[in-house]
């Protein structure tokens, strides 16, 4: 079960609010942090967030630990580079489940109405510094850069829909009932036939602060395809 977090997370989040711990009975649990996040390197130049670069990287991870076949979850920015996932190497994802993201509307889906996009990023980072200063406690001069170009890179969306419907496995939405996202994820879902889960929590909460809860239903939802 292979896990990437979202935008200015970790891989920490996972095992912070439980949700790795919880699946750990009965699979091999990945966490690995995204380029620019966490222990990862940080570099700024923009060409090397791109989505097939960014896919290319996990699956260079999952070769080194000789992963073969995996069930993939990814929330927010982690649906983003599942969807790149899908497009590299479809015949190794047994499922793929993208919390908190609407592969077709990226970002977009979470805007409040009549607000239209793009979102700057020194915007989100000004935010997030008002709101919840723990989460980006960590960003520097020196790494906002490559955390812009990682925002940034989040635009492409270029096939993702036809992608998912063409990689041969199942595909889970999932959304915590209080992330503005959900409802555009389940009209995507009931268009494409795709299973949809909604849990506890908002966008973040999901799995910083219901991971305990939550992964067990998201693990249900996996197993039922």
């Amino acid at each position: 079960m292979v896990l990437l977090h979202g935008h200015l997370l970790s891989s920490a989040c996972w095992r912070d609010g439980g949700f790795a711990q919880t699946l750990a009975d009965g699979y091999t649990v990945v966490l690995i942090d995204a380029l620019g996040h966490g222990h990862s390197d940080k570099p700024s130049v923009p060409a090397a967030y791109q989505q097939e670069r960014r896919a290319g990287e996990v699956v260079a991870v999952l070769d080194a630990i000789r992963a073969g076949s995996f069930h993939l979850v990814g929330h927010s920015m982690g649906g983003w580079t599942a969807v790149g996932l899908a497009r590299a190497i479809p015949g190794r994802l047994l499922s793929v489940t993208l919390g908190g993201w609407n592969p077709v509307q990226g970002i977009a889906a979470g805007l409040p109405p009549g607000v239209k996009g793009p979102i700057p990023f020194a915007r989100v980072l000004s935010v997030a510094r008002a709101t919840a200063p723990e989460l980006v406690s960590w960003v520097t001069a020196e790494n906002e850069p490559g955390l812009r170009a990682s925002w940034e890179a989040l635009d492409d969306l270029d096939g993702a829909a036809e992608v998912l419907l063409e990689c041969g496995c199942p595909v889970l939405l999932w959304s915590g009932r209080d992330d503005p996202r959900g409802t555009s994820m389940q009209t995507l879902a009931d268009q494409y036939r795709w299973k949809m889960l909604w849990t506890e929590g908002d966008h973040l909460t999901v799995v910083t602060g219901h991971g305990r809860e939550n992964a067990p239903l998201v693990r249900q939802a996996i197993e039922k395809h």
